[in-house]
């Protein structure tokens, strides 16, 4: 087992390490996930995981593995290696099987688990060994049939359930009852290392302008975000149709995962708007700080609400305006008029009002909105602050009794 994996206080069972006469011990987690694929949910792990080992907690993530796997190992922390993105049942059933020897090899006593297929093999385990039970609600699940809100109740179970936004607890406490005492609001966390500026070099800036081939001397529209129906990219194509100016460049930044029809409408949309030399579709990109420095206002034009908006935050931490349709989480991470602007979903003509608007600030009113944007981030949105959150609710978990096996 490697350091971070372990801690030099007396080995007990799980159930012990769990209770209130153990409240000395720092917190021993095992979290749960369908795989550790790039993406907010096994970022925020891998995150969580460094910060509790750090703290001199032991930390061990639980997945179908992943490229940010290699992460977790270079800060010498545990992967265990399991099926746990099938829904099958009898894997589900396997996993929980396997689940608890894990709990049992590694003295765990909080299981966190943060995705539903998973949720249902650790809450056994957990009930097993007598291990306390986190859950983390990152979506507002569809619920439209019976058997969809039973699937999605496991996320209900733990001790504590922790929320990405106000926008997804309220949800959990309209929809599944959740009582206050157990529900958490902890939103998503921002490296402001990684996303800040200063930190942003100019070659990284050039290659993307290379890359992309971008015009010079043109403010830049971005949208940042894979290329699924509900993202809005069709709303901005036909907002920019409503702008009374062609000198600008729209960039689409987001894989179609396959999805190539959708690309194609886009594409036949934007050369019947007459938006040909206008917006460009891009793939994926692994340097998004470098990207957002390249856009004079970055846009959230999701028809659907966002859970939390990863996009708004890191555009603000970078000191980018920001348009974002006024639902769900965006209310939260956006200040409206000080750090970006909020428009009603689906509305074309809305969202063209505050793009014209925020091309047209000058630079004094944008450097303003970028130290405001900025430190909004810092105070709230920061991976410090979603981690400091997440170990307070192990460690009062700590001092509670342990669950019945």
């Amino acid at each position: 087992m490697t350091e971070a994996a372990t801690d030099s206080t007396t080995r007990s069972t799980p159930a012990e390490a769990a209770s209130g006469d153990s409240v000395e011990r720092a917190p021993r987690v095992l979290q749960i996930l369908p795989a550790l694929e790039p993406g907010g949910v096994a970022r925020g792990a891998v995150d969580v995981a460094a910060a509790l080992a750090q703290a001199g907690g032991a930390s061990v993530v639980a997945s179908a593995g992943g490229p940010l796997v290699y992460d977790l190992e270079k800060m010498g922390i545990r992967h265990v290696t399991l099926p746990l993105n099938s829904k099958n049942p009898l894997i589900m059933h396997r996993n929980a099987g396997e689940l608890t020897a894990v709990i049992y090899d590694y003295d765990i006593g909080i299981v966190h688990s943060r995705s539903r297929a998973p949720a249902w093999s650790a809450d056994l385990a957990a009930r097993r060994t007598g291990a306390h039970f986190v859950t983390t609600f990152h979506g507002a699940y569809d619920g439209a049939t019976g058997l969809k809100r039973l699937y999605n109740s496991v996320m209900t179970r733990g001790r504590r359930v922790i929320a990405i936004s106000d926008f997804i607890a309220g949800h959990v406490r309209d929809v599944y009852r959740v009582e206050p005492e157990r529900l958490v609001t902890i939103p998503r966390g921002i490296n402001t290392e990684n996303f800040d500026p200063v930190n942003v070099s100019a070659e990284r800036v050039i290659q993307l302008v290379n890359a992309w081939r971008l015009p010079d001397g043109v403010p830049i529209v971005m949208l940042p975000g894979r290329l699924t129906r509900w993202k809005g990219h069709a709303v901005l194509i036909e907002a920019l149709a409503r702008l009374e100016r062609r000198d600008l460049c729209c960039v689409l930044v987001g894989s179609d995962q396959g999805r190539t029809r959708y690309r194609s409408e886009l594409e036949q949309l934007t050369n019947s708007l007459g938006l040909g030399g206008v917006v460009r579709i891009v793939p994926h990109c692994r340097d998004m700080p470098a990207a957002y420095m390249l856009a004079d206002v970055v846009v959230s034009a999701s028809t659907k609400p966002e859970a939390f908006g990863r996009v708004t935050a890191e555009a603000q931490a970078m000191g980018r305006p920001v348009v974002a349709t006024e639902h769900g989480a965006s209310r939260e991470t956006i200040v409206p008029g000080e750090t970006g602007w909020l428009v009603p979903p689906s509305k074309p003509e809305a969202l063209a009002r505050a793009l014209d608007r925020a091309l047209d600030i000058d630079a004094d009113t944008r450097r303003t909105l970028a130290e405001r944007a900025r430190r909004h981030v810092a105070e709230n949105l920061t991976v410090e602050l979603m981690c400091e959150r997440t170990l307070a609710v192990y460690e009062s978990l700590m001092s509670e009794p342990s669950v019945s096996a």
